[in-house]
């Protein structure tokens, strides 16, 4: 059975589910579980601050890059928090865990990291995206299923319909 699971986080629900998910698995089985939390300006909740324009106002400017600079540690401190207590609650009941944080595009660190530490499973979440979204906007979780070097288990995210989501995103959705 699988004895290393790489298990690719967020700070989102999904994320939370991602966990849930492989904390189970581990438990069945034995593994070892590492977390991974890949600091990407693509994920929901990072710093992204637009620098355009900016080279005719350099006071602004600096202040901006500071102020960018200031969010992203606090970006990096909430994800290492996140792991943390991750790492706790396995730890609590038994298994096996570390855990890493990384920058860099989050489809290519998470299949880096699997190749490296030797995984046999790779657990993530995935958007739901279909057809011209996942087109149009990329999908992680289908960059990681075609260049992983193990096995990869998605778990679905939760859907939920709030006033800025679209009919046709849902309809997407539930297609």
């Amino acid at each position: 059975m699988f004895q290393k699971i790489l298990v690719a986080i967020d700070a989102s629900e999904r994320g939370q589910l991602v966990f849930d998910q492989a904390l189970q698995l581990a438990q069945a089985t034995s593994a070892h579980l590492m977390l991974l939390h890949v600091l990407s300006s693509e994920e929901e909740g990072s710093p992204n601050v637009s620098i355009i324009g900016l080279e005719y106002y350099p006071s602004i400017a600096d202040e901006i890059v500071q102020m960018h600079q200031k969010q992203w540690v606090e970006y990096e401190n909430r994800g290492l928090k996140m792991l943390r207590s991750h790492a706790e609650q396995a730890a609590a009941v038994g298994v096996a865990i570390e855990f890493t944080q990384n920058f860099g595009n989050p489809g290519r660190t998470i299949c880096e990291v699997a190749h490296t530490w030797d995984a046999d499973l790779i657990i993530m979440g995935r958007r739901g995206h279909s057809g011209l979204n996942e087109l149009l906007l990329g999908s992680v979780s289908n960059y990681v299923l075609h260049h992983a070097p193990c096995s990869v288990l998605t778990v679905q995210g939760i859907v939920h319909a709030d006033s800025t989501t679209t009919q046709d995103q849902l309809a997407d959705v539930v297609l």
